[in-house]
């Protein structure tokens, strides 16, 4: 009797450990799937990038400057995303994510202020049409990166509990990183007012 209790009791340890390590293991992909959704969002805004540019260039043909700060910031911004896709969680690439994102969205705010000063760029359709699918686009990040940041708190919350941070710990289960915008002014999305 007593061998079937203490047999019992192994597969109740053994049955619990695999249903915490099932857990890390769920949260963890759902950090990297929310993630995901930040990559389509910031992909698809790197792309509206230079359409508006080469819409803005006819007007703004004196200011190239501008267009090439953004046009740089918009290459930076794709290769900190790309090096963030690698290792979603990753405290230096979310830091270097964050900081690429920083920049662009200097760098767009510094391109719209000057837009204002031109009133043909202003109403130009294809500007105003641009504009309104990256004001768009700027939510559908601002979304996504509130999911992943759930995310990785839930999955970092579920590796630091007693007793699943044994089994975190014995299988590498590493922390995630936030990803979170430092600079308070940039935390707003750019003001697009074409009309």
């Amino acid at each position: 009797m007593g061998l079937f209790v203490f047999l019992a009791l192994i597969v109740v340890v053994v049955v619990y450990v695999v249903s915490l390590y099932n857990g890390l293991v769920t949260a963890r992909n759902s950090y990297k799937n929310a993630f995901a959704q930040i990559d389509v969002q910031l992909t698809r805004r790197h792309d509206l990038i230079p359409n508006l540019v080469e819409t803005a260039k006819a007007y703004l043909a004196h200011e190239r400057g501008t267009l090439e700060a953004v046009i740089q910031a918009r290459n930076a911004a794709v290769k900190g995303l790309a090096d963030a896709k690698r290792n979603p969680g990753d405290p230096g690439a979310m830091d270097q994510l964050a900081a690429t994102q920083d920049g662009l969205n200097q760098s767009l705010g510094r391109l719209f202020a000057l837009s204002e000063a031109y009133p043909d760029l202003k109403a130009n359709q294809t500007m105003m049409q641009l504009s309104e699918e990256l004001t768009s686009t700027e939510n559908r990040v601002a979304f996504a990166r509130q999911a992943y940041n759930d995310a990785v708190m839930t999955y970092n919350n579920r590796r630091e509990v007693f007793p699943a941070s044994f089994v975190a710990n014995s299988f590498s289960f590493a922390p995630a990183q936030l990803l979170q915008v430092e600079d308070a002014a940039v935390r707003e999305v750019p003001k697009v007012s074409f009309g």
